[in-house]
């Protein structure tokens, strides 16, 4: 059972103020009131004050009885009279008791007081019980006063007071009562939170309490034990103990810090033969030592400490102590001995369970020898095996520090963790093993692995990328095959129907042959000597009627071509602009012509310098040679300016591409190295360089991708768009074309532009291959919202809960609304979201619509479900429908470019490696079957939601979907907040029946209270919560949860123990 905690207390006044609450029980406030205290003092004389400032005053009042959070809430959960009732009861009662021993001043004095006679000869019998009352009384206040006593005391440095008193004290004092009261005085004081994080946080107290250990006085020593045993149990406690064992340990100048406990537990003569209860506080602080702190989750820790108690020879004690027969001793002797068990059988699952006795030396060497053979740490063994023979051997002298020294690295070793942190008393102080692990590591090892690790890494990711490259090519397989197979399917399902059709077609094709053929036997018996009218083609209308003006017959048709083919269609209009120059040839009219080629008449042949390297162009327009008659520039001759102008400073400062020059300190000519030419914008040649570095391919990878239509998956969607916005313009391909012959010195940005510009139709592909990735994607896209749309249509539809429910709407605003608003056949649908504007005239929190939740679930539950009948109406409600429209719009035109670019490409000759046509052709029979099939669904959808809008009398010509839709959406969402607010009132008006009716059974229990502690005047309080750990430290309820635990295990364990000696080893790995 875990301690139970309670409020600190209240302290004077009525006594005491405390709230009793059990596992599920209402909270109670309880007085307890002195023998003198007159009842009719519970009736406030003064006028009660205001809610505000009565509650500034409570707040006061229960600040000083330091409760706990729960009990807080109880005391201002309570009504404003009974909080006025407690305050002036409070008040009266610290008027009557302010006397000299209600002040902290008082028993400080006092404590100095007592302190500074330590010197004085012994004192008369009286004169010592006068003292013990003195300190009785300080434990007493600082359990029963008010919060600010001890507030007043720690101020005053009261602790410090205690603890020089206790440092100060003489053999025959410690012997005493007194000492036994001033360890009460502190265990009073940690009674409350705020005394307890004072010691706690005092720098000696812990230390000075355990030097009391010392003492002869059992009922000192219980205290003592007692304390420091819950000190365990606080957070950051159990460090504190072991720190303060070790400074008792040269405090008693004994051998190791738990030797006094031993010995105690051990003696069984004198006053200590029949003493159990020290007995059980040693045997619980070993306990609370061993399973706290660190202890909790380290089994190094436990062994580590339990092997100290055990050197000490404590498992003798233990079989010893069992003949008290005491059931509490037992307990905490049955926790140690199960926690010994349960540590040493997972010891044992480390080596495997084997049987060895630890107390053997030979046999512990053997076990660890064959654990670190042939292991890389083996060497390091032997060597510390070797040093150890090395080490001095003899009794005299320093030679036991030696050992000692090594014990503790090696203790440390074991108990420090990651972080450097020790969970006992550091035995090596700024030992950190870590770091001297980490210096011992050699460099060149690490940097060895860190570079394997690197390489690693870079095949690993090298990898990684090729198989997510054939991921996505075998992903797009995929779904090219499963978009085959369902067009197959669709087109298999359609040729079906389509021969079918044809079948009848065909029969009724022959009938009307057949008919028309006896018509026109007829016709030629009525008609004499006109020559019979052949019937025509099938399918044809019937010719008219001979003509005898014209001999009586029509002229034959044309016979059909041989095989019955039709004819060829004309060829196609050339694309616009023309079709593309041949590779090679510049574009006509972007050149002047070459030299020798004959030019007009009255014009001479300029002869014009040429530059050594390329020189940036000058954009200008020239103005055609058949132009320059009669113009100013059949006066102009720049062969005159050529002579005057620097050519080569011209040359140097725009040319096309840079040069690094190296200047050389002697008269020679400096060596000038062409670094790249660019002819391109400087912007755009920058986004072109960045575009193509992310996208990691050669400009032959990225043309071979584009004739095969990236079979291969090498170029995402993303970077074919990014592809789409730099296409060689008309512009660049002229610039380009005139520097080919320096292909080599083109920039990467021009080499590009200049080898896709190559392309045939490298615009029309790179957009045909963009809409053929992008294609699924934006069908996937389409199909929802379209899909969303027929479901909620026939969600409407056919949904009998909303039907209901309308119904029942319609009766409400038909009983609510008179004259022309009422005696209604029907309403609009936007009606739905005005049912929760009007308002209760009761209660303005409540709705229509709140009462109408509460109508369909008393009279028809069903229609509450009507929501799970709509279920794609919010998904529906976000359709635009000329969203959806556009988007069906641009694939349709989409699609048809595609089909313009196959019929070019299927015209001209295809080139080694071209496979545009294959690909493109399979792509648009499935793509085309697919849009076929999204078109056909939202043809479907149309006509089902202007069936809805029909339904609900709605006008199809001014209501869209997401607004029809869109309106039930927001009723949905209105009905479900309207139905937590339902249930959220319904709780509230629960809990305050709930808590009225906790009002009556807590004034109930009150005046029950009242009357039964009536008697009781100056009772101490029961205890705190530092009471509480002490109590379920001593009586083992503390360890019961792992007692339990450990004892399902102890028969199994008792069984399979092969010693039956009572003496055990110090670890026996026999399990």
């Amino acid at each position: 059972m875990a301690p139970r905690k309670r409020g600190g207390g209240g302290r004077g006044g009525l006594s005491f103020i405390f709230c009793c609450f059990n596992s599920n029980d209402h909270p109670e406030i309880t007085y307890r009131l002195r023998e003198d205290f007159a009842l009719q003092a519970m009736e406030p004389a003064l006028p009660m004050p205001g809610y505000d400032e009565l509650d500034g005053m409570f707040s006061e009042l229960v600040d000083e009885l330091d409760l706990t959070e729960k009990h807080r809430e109880a005391m201002f959960a309570l009504p404003a009279e009974k909080k006025w009732q407690i305050y002036c009861s409070k008040k009266k009662e610290q008027e009557e008791n302010k006397s000299a021993t209600s002040w902290p001043e008082y028993y400080i004095d006092q404590l100095n007081s007592m302190a500074a006679r330590k010197t004085l000869l012994a004192l008369e019998k009286e004169d010592e019980e006068e003292r013990n009352k003195t300190i009785e009384s300080l434990k007493t206040a600082l359990r029963t006063q008010p919060m600010r006593f001890v507030t007043r005391f720690i101020d005053l440095d009261g602790l410090t007071c205690i603890l020089n008193f206790l440092k100060s004290m003489d053999y025959e004092t410690t012997e005493s009562q007194i000492h036994t009261s001033l360890i009460g005085c502190i265990k009073a004081l940690m009674n409350n939170s705020q005394g307890r994080a004072h010691v706690l946080s005092h720098s000696e107290s812990i230390n000075i309490i355990a030097q009391s250990l010392a003492t002869e006085n059992i009922k000192t020593k219980v205290a003592v034990l007692e304390i420091m045993g819950a000190v365990c149990l606080v957070p950051g406690g159990h460090k504190k103990i072991l720190q303060a064992m070790l400074h008792y340990q040269r405090f008693a100048c004994e051998r190791t810090r738990f030797q006094t406990l031993i010995n105690d537990l051990d003696r069984s003569t004198g006053r200590y033969r029949d003493e159990v209860n020290l007995k059980t506080a040693i045997m619980s602080f070993i306990n609370a030592v061993l399973s706290q702190g660190a202890g909790e989750a380290s089994l190094e820790f436990r062994i580590h400490l339990r092997y100290e108690f055990l050197m000490l020879g404590i498992q003798p004690v233990i079989d010893k102590l069992r003949s008290h027969e005491n059931s509490t001793l037992d307990r905490h002797l049955d926790y140690f001995e199960m926690l010994r068990n349960e540590d040493e059988l997972a010891l044992s699952k480390r080596f495997e369970s084997v049987h060895i006795d630890t107390k053997s030396a030979t046999q512990v060497f053997d076990l660890i020898r064959k654990k670190m053979n042939h292991t890389d740490a083996y060497p390091h063994f032997m060597s510390v095996l070797h040093h150890c023979l090395l080490m001095p051997h003899k009794r005299s002298g320093n030679t036991v520090q030696y050992w000692l020294l090594l014990d503790r690295i090696v203790q440390q070793m074991v108990l420090q963790n990651d972080k450097g942190h020790d969970p006992d008393v550091t035995p090596l102080e700024n030992f950190n093993v870590k770091n001297v692990v980490r210096m011992l590591v050699n460099e060149n090892e690490v940097k060895q692995w860190k570079e394997q690790a690197e390489k690693m890494r870079k095949e690993h990711h090298e990898l990684q990328q090729k198989f997510e490259k054939k991921e996505r090519e075998c992903d797009a397989k995929t779904q090219e095959k499963e978009d085959m197979m369902q067009t197959l399917n669709k087109m298999k399902e359609k040729l079906e129907k389509e021969s079918t059709e044809h079948k009848n077609v065909k029969q009724q094709v022959a009938e009307l042959t057949a008919r028309l053929h006896e018509l026109s036997t007829r016709q030629a018996a009525v008609v004499p000597g006109g020559p019979p009218l052949a019937p025509g083609p099938p399918g044809c209308p019937l010719p008219p009627p001979p003509v005898p003006a014209f001999g009586g017959m029509c002229p034959p048709p044309p016979p059909p071509p041989p095989g019955g083919m039709m004819p060829p269609p004309p060829p196609p209009p050339p694309p616009p602009g023309g079709p593309p120059p041949p590779p090679g040839r510049p574009p006509l009219g972007g050149v002047p012509p070459p030299p020798g080629a004959p030019l007009g008449p009255s014009l001479k042949k300029k002869n014009i310098p040429q530059p050594a390297n390329a020189l940036k162009s000058f954009n200008w327009s020239k103005l055609a040679e058949n132009k320059l008659e009669g113009t100013v520039w059949m006066d102009v001759d720049d062969a005159k300016v050529f002579k005057i102008l620097d050519l080569e400073d011209i040359e140097k400062t725009f040319s096309a591409y840079q040069r690094q020059q190296k200047e050389a300190e002697d008269d020679t000519l400096s060596s000038k190295k062409v670094k790249e030419l660019s002819v391109i914008d400087g912007r755009r040649a920058q986004n072109c360089n960045i575009l193509l570095s992310r996208l990691k391919l050669s400009n032959e990878e990225i043309k071979r991708a584009i004739l095969t239509m990236d079979e291969q998956e090498d170029l995402p969607k993303d970077m074919l768009e990014q592809l789409l916005k730099f296409v060689p313009e008309k512009s660049d391909v002229d610039l380009l074309e005139e520097h080919k012959h320096e292909l080599d010195r083109m920039a990467k940005p021009d080499r590009f532009l200049y080898e896709m510009s190559r392309i045939n139709h490298y615009q029309q592909r790179l957009q045909s291959l963009y809409f053929k990735k992008k294609f699924a994607e934006r069908i996937a896209e389409m199909k929802p919202k379209v899909e969303a749309l027929t479901k909620a249509s026939k969600e409407i539809l056919n949904s009998r809960n909303l039907k209901q429910l309308l119904e029942v709407v319609l009766a409400f605003g038909n009983f609510m609304n008179k004259g022309q608003r009422g005696n209604a056949y029907g309403f609009k649908v936007s009606s739905l979201n005005k049912i929760a504007d009007t308002k209760s005239s009761i209660d303005k929190n409540i709705t229509l619509l709140h009462y109408l939740i509460t109508i369909l679930e008393k009279k028809y539950p069903k229609v509450l479900m009507f929501q799970e009948d709509l279920q794609s109406i919010s998904e529906a409600a976000k359709v635009n429908m000329t969203e959806l429209e556009k988007d069906i719009g641009n694939l349709r035109s989409g699609l048809k470019s595609v089909e313009s670019e196959l019929e070019y490409q299927k015209k001209r000759p295809q080139e080694l490696g071209d496979k545009f046509v294959s690909v493109v052709s399979q792509f648009i029979t499935v793509a085309s079957f697919s849009f076929s099939d999204v078109e056909d669904s939202l043809t479907e959808a149309k006509e089902l939601f202007l069936k809805a809008l029909k339904h609900f009398g709605e006008d199809a010509s001014k209501m869209q979907p997401d607004e029809f839709f869109g309106i039930f959406d927001q009723f949905l969402q209105s009905f479900v907040e309207a139905q937590q607010e339902n249930e959220n009132m319904r709780k509230r008006k629960e809990e305050e029946e709930r808590r009225a009716k906790m009002e009556a059974q807590l004034k109930e229990q009150r005046e029950k209270e009242r009357k039964a502690r009536k008697a009781k005047a100056n009772g101490e309080d029961d205890g705190g919560e530092f009471d509480d750990l002490v109590s379920a430290l001593r009586s083992g309820e503390v360890f019961d949860k792992d007692l339990s635990k450990m004892k399902r295990n102890r028969k199994r364990i008792n069984n399979q123990s092969t010693d039956s000696s009572r003496e055990r080893p110090v670890t026996k790995l026999n399990f």
